[in-house]
């Protein structure tokens, strides 16, 4: 059974949690709109369901409730911010402002982050670029569970990245993907809710393809031997580049022992279009791309090719309109006040 509730609402329960937890009000919020813009562009597998996992790490002290963060500029349009442990979605907040604020003072700016965690869905970072109306580009590593191409165990996270880019009439183009099959989230979405998965997402315990979440042991790499390069990359992007773990190396998410803090690298660019052509009108020129594909032929009658994000930004009226379905049991745990 399903509970719609309002995406006001959902932010204000996520924000009681948090400071329950001791979590200073202005990060509450950031983990709350993190969350909730993921809930309202569909990606229930990034949105408030990872909610009771980051109040048991906080609990078990494997993320500080209240991290000094830190920015140091390191060259003229770069930086790191040192995020002491604490919530990602705050982490890579602050990585997102200092990238933002660099392209703002000089065409470009490059942030890493370092001893951080999980931090949410890449979109929301890639958004607060489009609302400066620049272009982005957002990557982060997480524990392995994806094997590499052409071998038999987990080495690789998930890896994700995202796009974003500022249109000037049209919605914006954001791509946020794992550089596996299937975020590892989605799966955890088809255990909560008991449902099948597509047999090409993963393997089990025995190397074998399997529709039941539940014994999913290894992801695999879209796209073969592409797909598997481009999760290389991130790795070497948030992980080697930043200094921080890769692969075998990152702590489990959902390990045995949640104390442990899992140093998580990330790494954002943005760049202001207007720095890079003779033109300056990025977005309106993006618009024509975007019409022009609108018109291209689809291969379903009465379809139309569409553009990623496009999708996510139709459910989020959606959403923002009739509410957020939650499933019966994270509803009532968030209807509660136990953590």
């Amino acid at each position: 059974m399903e509970h719609l509730i309002a995406a006001a609402e959902l932010r204000n329960r996520v924000i009681s949690k948090l400071i329950a937890l001791h979590i200073p009000l202005d990060h509450a919020e950031i983990v709350a709109d993190v969350l909730v813009h993921a809930n309202l562009r569909g990606v229930d597998s990034h949105g408030v369901m990872r909610l009771p996992h980051y109040v048991s790490t906080i609990q078990s002290n494997g993320i500080h409730p209240n991290p000094a963060i830190s920015f140091s500029r390191t060259g003229t349009v770069s930086g790191i911010v040192d995020g002491n442990d604490g919530l990602g979605h705050v982490i890579m907040h602050r990585a997102a402002q200092e990238a933002i604020q660099l392209a703002k003072e000089h065409g470009m700016g490059a942030v890493s982050s370092i001893n951080s965690s999980h931090c949410g869905a890449l979109s929301y970072f890639a958004q607060m670029a489009i609302d400066h109306g620049m272009v982005s580009i957002v990557v982060t590593n997480t524990d392995k569970m994806v094997a590499p191409f052409g071998g038999t165990e987990a080495f690789f996270g998930t890896n994700p990245i995202a796009f974003g880019f500022p249109a000037a009439t049209n919605p914006p183009i954001i791509l946020d993907m794992a550089t596996s099959s299937v975020a590892y989230g989605k799966i955890l979405d088809a255990r909560q809710k008991n449902m099948a998965i597509p047999d090409h997402w993963g393997i089990d315990a025995n190397g074998q393809a399997t529709n039941d979440p539940h014994l999913i042991t290894t992801l695999l790499p879209f796209g073969g031997a592409k797909g598997y390069g481009i999760n290389l990359v991130v790795d070497i992007l948030a992980g080697v580049l930043t200094g921080s773990p890769f692969g075998p190396h990152i702590a489990p998410m959902y390990g045995d022992d949640l104390s442990i803090q899992r140093k998580l690298g990330h790494f954002m660019l943005v760049m202001d279009p207007g720095k890079f052509s003779l033109q300056s009108h990025f977005g309106s020129y993006l618009d024509q791309l975007i019409d022009e594909l609108h018109q291209a032929p689809a291969s379903q009658e009465n379809g139309k090719v569409m553009l990623p994000g496009e999708i996510e930004s139709i459910c989020e009226k959606k959403r923002l309109q009739g509410g957020i379905p939650l499933d019966t049991g994270l509803y009532h745990y968030l209807m509660s006040s136990a953590l």
